[in-house]
């Protein structure tokens, strides 16, 4: 079949569409949040694919894998292979890098297993193991070239001279290395055995001789096994060698006719130390095995230790006033008292600044003491009170031992805000073994090699053929191959910036979905059907060209690329696209246009067409806001900034921008957020590496609104997290039926025992633990799902229970409490900013970054704000259609004229250009970024030549 066939498509919000799609073609399905774009591509299409191949696999594994649903579809015809590729993060687990997610640590664990060289770790000697005839045919060639590839001793750093033709070579056997004692008797052993010679310290002397050496002195002893020419008898050159070999256990030392000396050995073993190396396996180098990993850190790289200056982050408070930040939400209760005995013991009280302690006490109080201290305790309203006589652990060792000992997870994540993740002291953060760091290849350890970012791995590589024997690339060659190919699609992707060292939990949702983007064209798969959630979050302008390309370049291997998109220039790019709508939720699941994008450009029905050719756009703002106050950073250097000065404009909107990895979120959340949370609230977290924080103006507030999710179980909700269920159970309670039965407001919560169903205690479903399988959560059959129990439920407002108000849109409920301020102030922030479409009571879980992150700004808005707060906002544009984009500028603009300041990290060109100021990082990403490449208005950026987002922007204020 030529084309995909979807008939009769109903899940969630589709209205019965029928769709034909072509395959092996490059498709963007487009449409305003919320229209359906993602329940066509992933709840039907690729539901309906991964459900026919769980269904063609034997019984046996099907049981493994669950029964999966079908998709609400008449049928679906034509549909190849499917393989999603999401926006969501990779694992967490902190085992998982860069590297391993993309195969590409697997062939450079193959490629130094098979031609990487062993050193030691120590004296830093090549290492290699040579049979007789081997050390016998580099003595026969020449010590010069016998210099460059035996191992030298450790005494002897010359070049040595060539030996062939130019007189005699003595084979010495090492019997003796730097050992004390008077060796006499192992002299007089030699002279049985028919050794004549013995070298001893550097000079030659007879065995029969009477030699005096001191006792407390190292020494060298030399057994002389023969003098001999090289180009002579090769028999007897052999013999020599092999002699020498046994006598001194794998080692043996040629002198050449110039005096100079060239050590061999048998064994992989350094000839000075001994250090032994057993054969290179691949599975040395992985830090996720026994035999590579680091025996401290257990290949994590990393400790986590608690630190003093975040358990006492202040040291001008007093104990009194929560200097202890561990304890400063206990300090009234027996955790004070406790503190209060210590500091009357060593001498000082509960209000002494910390600076002012001395050492003692403050090591005291940090680590215990072994003095006894005498502890009076008593309850608050003074009716119990004991005594206790016992020594002190200390804040720290304490720290560890509950860290150790809890079980609750809650517990935890508390106890390490106060702990700092540090590398691991035996490896230094590099996870493997001395001895396997010690294998190079050009050079290099595998650990360097991952710290180099993708571009220069890639340049490394290209630079490291001519430098192998013919022998070395033979082995290489395959392996070389798939290491640069795999780069390259990295690069492509626009991901050069990253190392192969990086952890995978530390990247943002777009990065994970390009990585397994470029891991999926590796595999060089034919006759499949990708689905792809918005590849272009996070992606300079000067990016996502490459990105198309690499989408188009999957195509062209003879597959389908359906992708879910909004960004303009993908769109124009796409072979087909699907414009779904015409609104959202209930407005939306209808097929607006289809067609090219030049079809849909001209199509008037379709709002993506409609901005496609400029009959709406987003406006330029007729004049920029002027600030006279900033908040300016000195010297900031965390990670890849280089020591720069930011000044920030207090009360206008400001746009951070720059390619991927220029540094922008390690400059506002990691450096610029955390120094604030400290200076305005005293946070125990560690901002990035920086000089000086200073405001012009007073900001008494920050909030961080990022994509994290709004609540992690299925609880949460976004009418619990944006408060309008409050007021929802309070109308409820205000209800005639509720009055008569007594039904306070408390009744119509899911989390509290009352009105909720106990069978499931109001999650609607019953967990049930599989052990090694995932959880199963199957409905509640006592409630249905309601969450619930029936006496509740039969309360109605307006007719409707409590459970189908919370089954209701934004948009429903807000036409169902219109007569309530109070509910439907707060549910008009929600629709304000394209969130009309999602339930109230809608598992946080499912909800995507985008939308959480504009449920978190419509709590910010529903506060009665101070007009001297910083809002930090990244990439608020995640998931939004243009028009979705025009709506989200007003909200930011209404923060904005509230006096609030607000700064968002960004690459939505609409955004940028309806900024009052712009901070451009770059030039590039990685080691190469971290610079302030430009500032100022839009139209000072774009006038910045060596600016890539002002090029990019000329353009885009060049159409207004």
């Amino acid at each position: 079949m030529k084309s995909i066939i979807i008939k009769g498509a109903r899940e969630h919000n589709l209205k019965d569409i029928t769709v034909e799609l072509p395959r092996d073609r490059f498709i963007v399905i487009t449409g305003v949040s919320g229209s359906g774009k993602s329940t066509l591509a992933f709840d039907t299409i690729y539901a309906e694919g991964q459900r026919r191949y769980v269904e063609s696999l034997s019984a046996y594994a099907r049981q493994f894998l669950g029964q999966m649903d079908k998709p609400d579809v008449d049928s679906i015809e034509g549909l190849s292979p499917a393989i999603s590729i999401e926006q969501k993060t990779t694992s967490k687990n902190p085992r998982s890098t860069v590297g391993t997610v993309t195969e590409i640590y697997d062939y450079l664990r193959l490629l130094y297993a098979r031609i990487g060289v062993p050193h030691c770790p120590v004296h830093h000697i090549r290492i290699e193991s040579q049979s007789p005839e081997r050390i016998a045919e580099s003595i026969r060639q020449g010590s010069k070239k016998a210099g460059k590839k035996g191992i030298k001793k450790e005494a002897s750093r010359g070049a040595g001279g060539n030996s062939e033709g130019r007189g005699h070579v003595t084979i010495l056997a090492p019997v003796v290395r730097q050992k004390k004692g008077t060796y006499g008797q192992l002299i007089k052993d030699l002279n049985k055995e028919g050794f004549a010679r013995v070298r001893v310290n550097g000079e030659i002397h007879r065995t029969d001789e009477e030699i005096e050496l001191d006792r407390y002195k190292k020494h060298d002893i030399d057994a002389v096994i023969d003098r001999l020419d090289p180009a002579g008898d090769r028999a007897r050159l052999v013999e020599a060698i092999e002699n020498a070999l046994k006598r001194a256990d794998g080692l043996v030392i040629v002198l050449d006719a110039e005096g100079e000396e060239h050590l061999y050995s048998s064994k992989m073993a350094c000839p000075v130390c001994g250090m032994a190396f057993e054969e290179l396996q691949p599975r040395m180098f992985s830090f996720n095995s026994p035999f590579g990993a680091c025996e401290t850190c257990n290949g994590l790289g990393i400790r986590m230790e608690f630190d003093p200056d975040l358990i006492i982050p202040d040291r001008d408070l007093c104990i009194a006033d929560g200097a202890v930040a561990l304890y400063r939400n206990a300090i009234d209760g027996w955790r004070g008292q406790h503190l209060a005995a210590i500091a009357r013991h060593f001498g000082f009280d509960i209000f002494t600044p910390m600076k002012d302690l001395t050492k003692e006490q403050f090591h005291a109080l940090m680590y215990g003491s072994d003095e006894r201290i005498q502890f009076n305790m008593s309850m608050k309203n003074g009716e119990a009170f004991w005594s206790h006589n016992g020594r002190w652990e200390g804040l720290i060792p304490q720290s560890i031992r509950l860290y150790g000992q809890t079980n609750s997870e809650y517990r935890r994540e508390e106890l390490e805000k106060f702990m700092r993740v540090l590398p691991c002291p035996a490896c230094e953060g590099k996870r493997l073994k001395e001895k396997v760091l010690a294998v190079r290849v050009a050079g290099k350890s595998i650990a360097d090699l991952t710290d180099l970012s993708v571009a220069e791995s890639a340049e490394f590589f290209e630079r490291l053929e001519p430098q192998l024997s013919e022998k070395e690339r033979e082995i290489a060659r395959q392996v070389l191959k798939e290491i640069r190919s795999r780069l390259g699609f990295l690069e492509h992707v626009g991901l050069g910036y990253l190392t192969l060292s990086r952890s995978a939990g530390t990247l943002s949702g777009g990065e994970a979905q390009r990585i397994r983007l470029a891991t999926q064209i590796g595999s060089n798969l034919t006759g499949v059907l990708y689905v792809l959630d918005e590849p272009s979050i996070g992606l300079h302008q000067r990016d996502n060209e490459r990105l198309i390309e690499t989408l188009k370049s999957l195509r062209d291997l003879g597959n389908t690329v359906l992708v879910v998109e909004h960004d303009e220039e993908t769109i124009r790019s796409a072979d087909h696209v699907l414009d779904i709508g015409p609104g959202a939720g209930i407005h939306g699941g209808l097929v607006v246009a289809e067609g090219t994008p030049e079809e849909i450009e001209k199509n008037p029905a379709s709002l993506t067409g409609q901005y496609l050719s400029g009959k709406k756009k987003i406006e330029v703002p007729d004049s920029r806001r002027r600030s006279t106050a900033f908040i300016r950073l000195k010297g900031c250097r965390e990670n890849n900034l280089k020591e720069i000065d930011v000044k920030i404009p207090v009360g206008v909107l400001t746009a951070v921008t720059g390619v991927s990895g220029s540094g922008k979120s390690t400059l506002i959340h990691d450096t610029l957020y955390r120094a604030l949370m400290k200076r305005i609230y005293r946070s125990s977290e560690t901002p990035g590496d920086f000089d000086e924080l200073t405001f012009d103006s007073e900001i008494d507030k920050v909030i961080v609104i990022d994509q994290s999710p709004i609540g992690r179980t299925p609880r949460s909700n976004p009418a619990t997290y944006t408060k309008v269920f409050d007021p929802i159970r309070q109308a409820f309670a205000e209800t005639k039926e509720a009055k008569i039965r007594g039904y306070q407001s408390g009744r119509f919560s899911f989390n509290v025992r009352g009105g909720r169903c106990e069978a499931c205690q109001g999650d609607g479903l019953i967990k049930i633990e599989m052990n090694f399988l995932p959880d199963v959560y199957i409905e509640c059959e006592e409630c249905k799902g309601s969450r619930y129990n029936r006496e509740t439920l039969e309360v109605k407002y307006k007719g409707r229970s409590i459970a189908e108000v919370l089954d209701m849109t934004v948009e429903e409920a807000r036409e169902h409490f219109k007569n309530i301020p109070a509910i439907r102030n707060k549910l008009d922030t929600l629709l304000g900013v394209g969130l009309g479409y999602i339930k109230l009571g809608q598992s946080s879980t499912t909800l995507s970054g985008g939308e959480a992150q504009r449920i978190k700004l419509t709590r910010e808005l529903a506060k009665r704000g101070t007009g001297r707060t910083i809002y930090l906002l990244d990439e608020p544009t995640t998931g939004l259609h243009f028009d979705d984009v025009k709506k989200l500028i007003a909200v930011l603009n209404d923060l904005v004229a509230k006096g609030n300041t607000v700064v968002v990290i960004e690459h939505n060109l609409d955004v940028i250009k309806s900024a009052d100021w712009i901070i451009d990082l770059g030039p590039a990403g990685g080691n190469e970024g971290g610079w302030i490449v430009a500032e100022g208005t839009p139209e000072e950026v774009a006038e910045v030549e060596r600016s890539h987002t002002g090029r990019f922007l000329k353009r885009m204020l060049g159409k207004a």
